[in-house]
C-alpha cells in the first residue's frame, strides 16, 4: 500500500489524512507548526468537527497514521496548506501563494520521478503549473517528467468525514499518468462519489466557480435584505415564498459571508480577469459591505450608546469553530469603532478574548446584554430563543422569524 504524506494539518489536511488512513494507506501528517504536531502526537485534535476525534483515535490505534515536523520521502504528497489573500497598494485582492510554494520546495527535496504530488488547496488558475516548476527546481527533475495533479477539496465543516468519502472528486491532472495515479487513490477512498478527470486549469476553475456561484447567490439575498428593510418587508418570508417556485433557490441573507472559501475564492478569479468579472466583483463588494449595514441597524436599535451589545456567534457558519474571514468579527469591530461596548458569545471558541472582543459563556453574556445582534443560528442559541427574545435584538439570519 502506498505511503502518503499530507502537508498541512488544518481544517482540510487533518481530516484528509485521517480519511486516507481509514482507507488503508500509511499516512504521515506533516506540519511546520510544532504545537500542532505535539498535540496530535498526544492524541488530541485541534479542530472541532463531528466524528473527527473518534476517526482520529481509530486511525492512530491502527498504526496507519503518524505525525512529523520533518519532511521525508513518500510515494504521494498531498499539499493542503492555506491560500489567503492580501490587498496590494491600490486595494486589489491578490492570492498569497507563499505556503503553496514553500510546501512545493520542501516536497521537491524528497520526491523522485515516481512520486505523485496532489495540490488540494484552493488556488487561482495556473497555480498547479507554478507548483510543477517549483518542484522541478527543488528536485532537478524536468517539470514534464513530474506527476502533479490538482484535486480540490469539496467539503463543508460539520459534515467533513461524510463528504470526503461521498462527494464526487475533480481530478485535474497535468499528465495522463498523474490522472491515473490520483484516481487510483480517490477510488480507494470514495464510497459513493465518483472521480471526474479533467486538466489542471479546469479543475482550478471548477472549485472557484462552485464557491463563486454561492457568493453571488448570497449577495443577491443580502441585497434583497437591504431593499426589503427599506420597504418594511420581511425578507425571510419573501425568500421562503419565492423559493416555492420550482426553479428558484435563493439562499438566506446574513451578516455577510465568511470562511476561507466563499469569502476568498471569487477574488482569485477577479484578480486575473478584472475587466470581465463584473458580476463577481459586485457580489463580493455587496457581501463585504453587509456588516456595515448590520452595524447601522444595531446602532439605530440601541436605546443609548452606553448599552452593551451582545453579538451571538463569531464563527462563519452555525455549529463550527472556524473563525476565518468572519463577518461577525467585522461587525464587532465596526461597533467598537463607534464606541459601543461589545461582548460576544461564541460557544465553539474558548472563553476569553477573540480579536479584541470579550467572548463570554452564554448565560453570563445574556445577563450583561442590553441589546443583541443575532449573527448565527448556533444550536445553543436556537435552544434558548425564548430567553434571547426577552432582550431587544436585531436578527441577521431569520432565527426569530
Amino acid at each position: 500500500m502506498k505511503k502518503i504524506t499530507v502537508m498541512g494539518l488544518g481544517y482540510i489536511g487533518l481530516p484528509t489524512a485521517i480519511t486516507l488512513a481509514e482507507a488503508g494507506f500509511e499516512v504521515c501528517g506533516f506540519d511546520v507548526n510544532e504545537q500542532v504536531v505535539a498535540s496530535l502526537r498526544g492524541g488530541k485534535i485541534h479542530i472541532v468537527e463531528p466524528g473527527l476525534q473518534e476517526a482520529f483515535d481509530k486511525a492512530v490505534a491502527g498504526g496507519r497514521l503518524h505525525f512529523s515536523t520533518e519532511i521525508a520521502p513518500s510515494d504521494v504528497f498531498y499539499i493542503a496548506v492555506p491560500t489567503p489573500f492580501y490587498q496590494d497598494a491600490d486595494g486589489t485582492h491578490k492570492a498569497d501563494l507563499r505556503f503553496v510554494e514553500s510546501a512545493g520546495r520542501m516536497a521537491g527535496t524528497v520526491i523522485d520521478r515516481s512520486s505523485l504530488v496532489i495540490l488540494e488547496s484552493t488556488v487561482p488558475p495556473r497555480t498547479t503549473e507554478m507548483l510543477a516548476r517549483v518542484l522541478s527546481e527543488a528536485s532537478d527533475i524536468p517539470a514534464d517528467e513530474l506527476h502533479v495533479a490538482h484535486c480540490p477539496e469539496r467539503v463543508i465543516p460539520g459534515n467533513m468525514m461524510y463528504e470526503l468519502k461521498n462527494n464526487d472528486r475533480i481530478i485535474g491532472a497535468r499528465t495522463p499518468e498523474a490522472a491515473r495515479m490520483a484516481k487510483e487513490i480517490y477510488d480507494t477512498v470514495l464510497e459513493k462519489g465518483v472521480c471526474r478527470v479533467t486538466d489542471d486549469v479546469t479543475a482550478e476553475m471548477c472549485k472557484l466557480t462552485e464557491n463563486t456561484f454561492r457568493d453571488v447567490n448570497i449577495a443577491y439575498a443580502n441585497e434583497l435584505s437591504v431593499i426589503c428593510d427599506k420597504m418594511g418587508v420581511n425578507v425571510f418570508e419573501l425568500i421562503r415564498l419565492a423559493n416555492c417556485h420550482p426553479r428558484v433557490n435563493i439562499l438566506n441573507p446574513g451578516v455577510g459571508v465568511g470562511g476561507h472559501c466563499i469569502a476568498v475564492d471569487p477574488w482569485f478569479i477577479y484578480e486575473q480577469f478584472p475587466e470581465e468579472a463584473k458580476v463577481i466583483h459586485a457580489s463580493r463588494l455587496r457581501n463585504e459591505n453587509k456588516p456595515r449595514f448590520v452595524a447601522e441597524k444595531v446602532l439605530s436599535g440601541m436605546q443609548k450608546v452606553t448599552d452593551t451589545v451582545l453579538v451571538l456567534g463569531l464563527s462563519y457558519k452555525p455549529d463550527v469553530d472556524d473563525l476565518r474571514e468572519s463577518p461577525s468579527i467585522e461587525l464587532c469591530h465596526l461597533l467598537q469603532e463607534k464606541g459601543v461596548n461589545v461582548i460576544a458569545c461564541e460557544p465553539f471558541a474558548p472563553a476569553g478574548e477573540i480579536s479584541g472582543i470579550p467572548n463570554l459563556p452564554f448565560d453570563e453574556a445574556l445577563a450583561k446584554a442590553d441589546f443583541i445582534a443575532i449573527t448565527l443560528g448556533h444550536s445553543l442559541f436556537q435552544q434558548n430563543l425564548d430567553r434571547i427574545r426577552e432582550k431587544p435584538y436585531y436578527d441577521c439570519v431569520g432565527m426569530t422569524k
